[in-house]
């Protein structure tokens, strides 16, 4: 399964990403990523039932300075925040229940 939204050349700074209030999904990784396209359907499924839930879609590399400030090293790699705090963090799920299991920090 394709995503149905590309990853966001175009990043929230880390200052405006800390400041948006309620709960927000940070996912980083590319639209070439094969590990990124195979995990949507989990993704997906995942954030269904949290249908107000703020989730952006940034693409990562080097020299993107959002993925730097939270250090990610692996692709994708979800950061669920709350208030601009990272709570959990998710790195290349392989089914809905690796994502789901994160909410609970929330």
């Amino acid at each position: 399964m394709t995503s149905p939204t590309a990853y966001s050349l175009q990043a929230p700074t880390r200052a405006e990403l800390d400041a948006l209030p309620g709960v927000t999904v940070v996912e980083f990784g590319t639209n070439w990523c094969g590990y990124c396209q195979g995990a949507q359907a989990s993704i997906a499924k995942a954030l269904g039932p949290h249908a107000g839930l703020r989730h952006l879609k940034v693409e990562d590399g080097p020299g993107r300075a959002l993925g730097r400030s939270f250090k990610v090293k692996l692709w994708p790699t979800l950061v669920l925040m709350r208030n601009g705090a990272e709570l959990a963090r998710v790195v290349r799920p392989t089914s809905a229940a690796d994502i789901e299991d994160a909410f609970a920090a929330l």
